[in-house]
């Protein structure tokens, strides 16, 4: 059972730090992150409110709560992206993720809310992410908790993020048969 739940956690494994990263790596992480609000988008659509408020695993968030978070963690890394290209190594500030998971707009706000604040961010992100030059991608902030974290790794770590929530909604959606 433990094995499963951890399967359940990590439906796509974890994202590894490369210590070089491909051109074509990078062109395969933008289009995941440019196609995340689409494909997000169609794994809630027709879901129940009592399905949106299911947890994807035993003491995880609901569908719901994921969908919410995918949105508040992105929008902090367009924020760590652009604080990188306008400023000599920053430090970002992390921010509390479980407790703004509980917040009554992660909660109880519809999804499309936050669908469509994905839509548009992920709009001006891959924009950004398109435009960067060999030289932008080498540039760095620094995370008080994990240290400091080039351009093409946090293209590649966002990448990974949207597609490891966007696995937690596919897979419960497929073992509840839904």
């Amino acid at each position: 059972m433990q094995e499963q739940l951890q399967q359940w956690k990590y439906p796509i494994g974890q994202y590894e730090m490369r210590e070089s990263v491909m051109e074509a790596e990078r062109e395969a992480w933008i289009a995941d992150i440019a196609a995340l609000p689409e494909r997000l988008g169609e794994a809630v659509r027709g879901l129940t409110e009592e399905q949106l408020d299911m947890p994807y695993r035993p003491g995880g968030w609901t569908v719901r709560q994921v969908v919410h978070h995918v949105a508040d963690s992105h929008m902090n890394s367009v924020v760590r992206l652009k604080l990188a290209l306008t400023e000599d190594a920053p430090t970002v500030k992390p921010y509390e993720e479980a407790l703004w998971a509980e917040l009554i707009d992660s909660r109880k706000m519809d999804v499309d809310v936050s669908l469509q604040l994905l839509t548009a961010l992920h709009a001006r992100w891959t924009t950004l992410l398109r435009g960067l030059t060999e030289t932008q991608w080498t540039r760095t902030f620094v995370h008080p908790v994990s240290g400091p974290t080039d351009l093409s790794n946090h293209a590649g770590l966002y990448a990974w993020h949207g597609n490891h929530h966007l696995a937690h909604v596919t897979h419960l959606r497929r073992r509840m048969g839904w």
